[in-house]
């Protein structure tokens, strides 16, 4: 996606993004913004401006950015999101609405767009969202209506309304979508433009700190030159080619949003004593509302990884990797934002403490850039295809390549990512032969499935990398080689049991199994090895909490059970 950054100036820009956030943006003023309802235009600009300067990383070199990668922009999305979801969308707004341009632009509007962004900091919207159509954008209504003269088109009139806009209020410059003759396609539209209005902010649950609006486009007209890459039927192609990028990016907000979480809970911890000890020391605290969310979340974070590296690689797509990314990353955030309200008590259930905030904020990114819902049907029906395809061998050939790594890095929990692996090759079959994905329902499990699975394989291969010296520089180093397979080991054990229990219960609910075949659908699905495999879990358990809170740990991690 760039030319990606060197490790000296992704921490330089990560610390400077740190240092920015507590000159302007403490915890004080952020509350006082979410309690306002008010979207602080001025600090965001300052963001985009010579204070900080974060467009610049978003934009390619040739268009006067500084172009970093996929894993770079990964980096600093969380960062931002660590700080307030709200304001970190103000600014991925803008790329978003130029995402467009830069994927599919003639030379020409790249050359006029793009630098305004990087040298003057404006601000943009992208919209395609509509009241009816939701993140359909193939059920898009606005229109686009060819003006011509003498036999040429010289223009468009654009009619039609956008929804749930992000900067819909406060952007300079939008790209719109909207059905011409030859089919979806982008339109520049600029603010003032005649019959192009604004709606007031959306009172929102969260992000509030955000400004979304609604667009309202009354026969807006505009020049030919404002046809995004100046051919029509092209926009849903364009928007298809950044989705794996452009929902890397929100799987970043949620990690970063779920981990500010977290990380405040685990210092509320070491101070709230209960019970003669401080809860950090009890493991009824850590063990359920700490150590299993961040185990979620770094198995997401080695996902997004995975993806990074991929893209800056040359990869083109992603579309269901994207998927995968956003969905564990966002409803682990989630989760362990909600986790942290219960950490708290009753301090977490008010205003006054930034956790509230977090958990209404982090519950957006399980909407916006595709809900949780269409993020399962795009990975099931993805990777459908890939079982038939391969005659039902996909997930047992991937199973197989964990178990070669683990009989290279035994401790890094790869043997039990496998059987979750196997165990899912086999719950997909049993839905094919019994075609049972003519539920959608079944369809929409078996991408929650797979998600599991497939991040429980990313964070065992993060773990042997770390193991043997070869993980990305970039990585955020906050876990060590042991840590991090301990972690594996959690996340891999509940999603082996998950694939195989929650697979088991919708295949015999939607009547796959028939009278006397539940035994061998026990063994095919390997229960009794994911059973086994669960040998050693509080073990695990304590050693990140120890980890997490800074205690002595032994000098070695726990050793792994033998399956």
């Amino acid at each position: 996606m760039g030319t990606e950054l060197d490790n000296e100036t992704l921490e330089a820009a990560l610390t400077a993004v740190k240092e920015f956030a507590a000159r302007r943006l403490p915890d004080d003023l952020l509350l006082e913004c979410d309690a306002r309802d008010e979207f602080p235009a001025d600090i965001v600009q300052e963001m985009c401006g010579a204070q900080l300067g974060i467009q610049l990383f978003f934009i390619p070199e040739a268009f006067n950015g500084m172009g970093a990668g996929a894993f770079d922009l990964y980096r600093i999305c969380e960062q931002m999101a660590r700080i307030d979801v709200g304001i970190a969308t103000g600014v991925l707004a803008t790329f978003l609405g130029s995402d467009p341009i830069r994927v599919g632009g003639t030379e020409q509007q790249q050359r006029l767009w793009l630098p305004r962004i990087a040298d003057e900091g404006i601000l943009m919207a992208y919209g395609a969202t509509e009241p009816a159509a939701g993140s359909d954008l193939g059920a898009l209504r606005t229109t686009a209506e060819r003006v011509e003269e003498d036999g040429a088109v010289v223009g468009y009139k654009i009619t039609g309304t956008k929804q749930w806009i992000s900067n819909g209020g406060v952007a300079d410059v939008y790209t719109v979508l909207a059905n011409a003759p030859g089919g979806p396609s982008w339109f520049i539209v600029e603010r003032g433009t005649t019959g192009f209005t604004q709606g007031k902010p959306e009172d929102k649950h969260g992000i509030r700190t955000s400004n979304t609006a609604a667009l309202a486009l009354d026969e807006v007209y505009v020049d030919a030159d404002r046809l995004v890459g100046g051919i029509e039927g092209q926009g849903l192609v364009q928007a298809q080619a950044v989705f794996g990028y452009t929902r890397l990016m929100v799987a970043a907000f949620g990690l970063g949003a779920g981990w500010a979480a977290l990380d405040r809970a685990i210092a509320y911890s070491t101070t709230r004593i209960q019970a003669g000890g401080p809860l950090s020391e009890k493991q009824g605290y850590t063990h359920k509302l700490i150590v299993p969310h961040v185990a979620r979340l770094e198995a997401s974070r080695a996902y997004m990884e995975d993806v990074a590296e991929r893209l800056d690689g040359g990869d083109q797509g992603l579309t269901t990797e994207g998927a995968i990314a956003k969905y564990l990353a966002t409803e682990a955030a989630n989760w362990a934002a909600d986790a942290s309200i219960q950490a708290l008590g009753g301090y977490g259930y008010t205003r006054e403490y930034m956790v509230e905030k977090i958990k209404r904020d982090v519950r957006v990114t399980t909407i916006y850039e595709g809900t949780s819902e269409i993020m399962e049907m795009t990975i099931g029906r993805d990777r459908w295809q890939l079982h038939l395809k391969t005659r039902g061998q996909h997930y047992h050939q991937q199973a197989r390549q964990l178990e070669a790594l683990h009989a290279h890095y035994a401790n890094a929990g790869a043997d039990i990512a496998a059987l979750g692996f196997h165990a899912l090759a086999e719950v997909m079959e049993r839905a094919r032969a019994a075609r049972l994905t003519r539920h959608q329902h079944i369809l929409f499990r078996l991408g929650e499935l797979i998600a599991y699975a497939e991040c429980a394989a990313s964070l065992a291969g993060r773990a042997a990398r770390a193991a043997g010296g070869q993980l990305n520089p970039k990585s955020d180093p906050r876990f060590d080689t042991p840590a991090l397979a301990s972690l594996s080991r959690i996340f891999a054990r509940e999603a082996a049991l998950k694939v195989a229990h929650d697979g088991l219960r919708w295949v015999c609910g939607a009547g796959g199994v028939g009278d006397g075949e539940m035994s061998a659908l026990e063994v095919g699905l390997g229960l009794s090895a994911i059973h086994r495999a669960q040998a050693g879990l509080v073990a695990d358990l304590d050693y990140v909490a120890d980890v997490l809170y800074a205690r002595a740990v032994p000098s070695r991690q726990p050793a792994p059970q033998s399956q």
